[in-house]
């Protein structure tokens, strides 16, 4: 990653205002889609140096996010912060493996993994309504009331929530996209969450994982002077572009929401796997 160019500054914080503000409406954190520009714009970096980027970016997204819809009631806290715990040791594992990874390999892998995910939405595009979730033995309830009185009551297993996080984790820090482009979902089809409580919690989640995430890349060194940089031009971005986000979600429908995040999936797979093929 060379020296930037003026036009470079700008270019990057306004990349950065368009994943704050996409990754916070589908509470995917927004690393889904910054991870495939930054491979196609800078082919010659390696995976460590561009996860790193990723993950300090999506941890500033993650944050500003979270405190947006903290203000709205909509964050899970007790489930958040257990799902958070489970992430930490793959956080930790995946940020230490992403330097052992070619970077053919590399885009192979996250070109399969967002089209997979993609598929996945497009095949399970409905949401059961609230009324018509199963009650299960031994399954933990929640009750979270938003910021304009609205009542959410849902049910879930939360030991397939414990492990699911710790797969995320791994995911998440290995590939540097932050983990919302599974855990969001995983917390609608798997867990039953509300849409908008799903993306609100897995925000909150975001931000500690890719924390994580993002000191295990400092401790080990992949942030010298142009990983800094890029970093702090796409957080000013996002840190512009999240709480725009978040206060779009208000007016889009969760099945809305559903759609865009496996558009935006199915659209940077093929492209990145593209990459992979041309090798």
């Amino acid at each position: 990653m060379g020296p930037f160019t003026p036009g470079e500054y700008f270019w990057l914080i306004g990349l950065g205002v368009a994943v704050g503000l996409f990754g916070t409406l589908i509470g995917a954190g927004g690393g889904f889609a910054l991870m495939p520009i930054l491979l196609l714009v800078y082919p010659q970096a390696t995976p460590d140096e561009l996860t790193a980027i990723s993950l300090a970016v999506v941890f500033f997204n993650a944050l500003a996010g979270s405190e947006a819809y903290a203000f709205m009631g909509r964050i899970d806290y007790k489930s958040g912060l257990i799902f958070a715990a489970a992430t930490i040791p793959g956080a930790v594992i995946g940020a230490l493996n992403t330097s052992i990874v070619p970077r053919h390999l590399f885009n192979g892998i996250f070109g399969i993994l967002l089209m997979a995910v993609a598929i996945f939405l497009v095949l399970r595009p409905e949401i059961k309504p609230r009324s018509e979730l199963h009650v299960h033995r031994g399954h933990t309830w929640r009750v979270v009331t938003t910021a304009d009185g609205e009542r959410h009551y849902y049910n879930f297993n939360l030991y397939v929530g414990i492990g699911i996080s710790f797969v995320v984790g791994y995911l998440s820090s290995f590939l540097g996209i932050g983990g919302g482009i599974i855990h969001v979902p995983v917390l609608i089809y798997f867990l039953d969450f509300p849409v908008h409580i799903a993306t609100a919690t897995s925000h909150f989640v975001l931000a500690i994982m890719a924390l994580t995430g993002t000191a295990v890349h400092l401790w080990h060194g992949s942030f010298h002077t142009g990983v800094i940089r890029h970093t702090l031009c796409l957080g000013i971005g996002v840190l512009l572009g999240a709480p725009i986000g978040a206060q779009l979600s208000n007016r889009i429908q969760g099945p809305w929401i559903i759609r865009s995040l496996a558009l935006a999936l199915g659209l940077v797979g093929i492209r990145i796997s593209i990459m992979f093929f041309e090798h």
